[in-house]
């Protein structure tokens, strides 16, 4: 009776926390307080990679534009890191949830793991969900990883961008300003451009940009359900409800345009890529177009690129595959970062 007993008050506890209204950071972080070791003892593969041997700290601090970010790093224990992963995450994401047992593994691998929440996203300050300016959350990304590289402890370290789905975009938006800061990419799945299918028709879309000036926080773009899209394991598709903090309303106005915004100037740009770039994505993507990160393959100028797509497999490659895939994908990824932290050393 015992493990039905525990079934039962998760599940209502998670009930009661997806009542609450987490439209501002305050109440975001109320609820993952709340929630945080029932979601780490989940059944999934990511929550089973060990903690021991590795130190993490949650970091809160205003920014430049007065903006409080939360942070979290992870470093290995008992040796230096011998290189920095700077992690960008999807759209309505945050880095507590799902991406713990990732920044787990590549910390248990010898890297330093840095992440943050973009404002309005996480349990960073900010209205939920809500990009008022694609180019201005860039700017803040850039900044808090700024400070972190320029940190004497780490300064002299190769530093990676490790960009999902949209922090695909993110990340190619901080190499297109720092064109030589930083050794390479890993981009997950990147939004380059958004998939067909979740594009309104060209009318509404329209529409919609014309009332984003006038109504840029309203809620009123049509969406499809993105876990389901997203995940192909559907016992693992049965837990995302545990990332309460995550954004899974229909996108904001403003947030929705800017988006897709930034979709067209990155298309128009991928020519001008030029650092070393790992880019994976699933074949049977609909979230964001594999085909276009094919074109992001063959029209990067870099001369060290990689692309593997993964026959069957959906959009959240390192969260929502079978367990063989997950293990797989994070396979490629720290072969990749092994290879590139040597040449740099070297």
């Amino acid at each position: 009776m015992a493990p039905t007993t525990v079934k039962l008050d998760k599940d209502e506890e998670l009930r009661r926390l997806k009542e609450v209204n987490i439209d501002e950071a305050s109440a975001r972080r109320h609820v993952r307080d709340s929630l945080k070791d029932i979601q780490l003892n989940l059944d999934h593969i990511l929550f089973k990679t060990p903690e021991n041997g590795i130190k993490t700290k949650e970091s809160y601090e205003v920014n430049s534009r007065g903006i409080e970010i939360f942070s979290k790093s992870w470093l290995p224990e008992a040796i230096s890191p011998k290189a920095l992963v700077c992690f960008c995450h999807g759209y309505g994401d945050t880095c507590t949830f799902f991406f713990e047992g990732i920044a787990r593994r590549l910390a248990l691998s010898g890297y330093g793991v840095f992440a943050m929440d973009y404002p309005g996203f996480g349990l960073s300050e900010g209205l939920h969900g809500y990009i008022p300016s694609f180019d201005l959350l860039v700017q803040d990304v850039m900044e808090h990883y700024s400070k972190i590289k320029e940190n004497p402890e780490f300064s002299s370290l190769p530093s990676f961008l490790f960009g999902q789905s949209m922090g695909g975009a993110v990340s190619l938006k901080i190499h297109l300003k720092q064109p030589n800061a930083w050794t390479g990419a890993v981009l997950v799945a990147p939004m380059c451009k958004i998939a067909d299918d979740l594009v309104p028709p060209p009318v509404l879309k329209q529409i919609l940009i014309g009332l984003a000036n006038v109504l840029p926080r309203h809620k009123l773009v049509p969406q499809k359900d993105l876990a389901e899209a997203a995940f192909r394991d559907i016992r693992k598709r049965e837990m995302t409800p545990y990332n309460v903090i995550c954004y899974s309303g229909k996108p904001r106005l403003r947030t929705a345009v800017e988006m897709f915004h930034t979709t067209q100037e990155i298309e128009k740009q991928l020519q001008k890529v030029s650092l070393p770039i790992l880019i994976l994505h699933g074949e049977a993507d609909t979230v964001t177009d594999p085909s276009v990160s094919r074109e992001l393959y063959e029209k990067a100028k870099s001369s060290d690129k990689k692309i593997v797509l993964y026959e069957n497999a959906y959009h959240s490659l390192l969260e929502g595959e079978p367990d063989d895939m997950i293990l797989r994908v994070l396979s490629d990824i720290i072969l990749w970062l092994d290879e590139h932290s040597l040449q740099a050393e070297g």
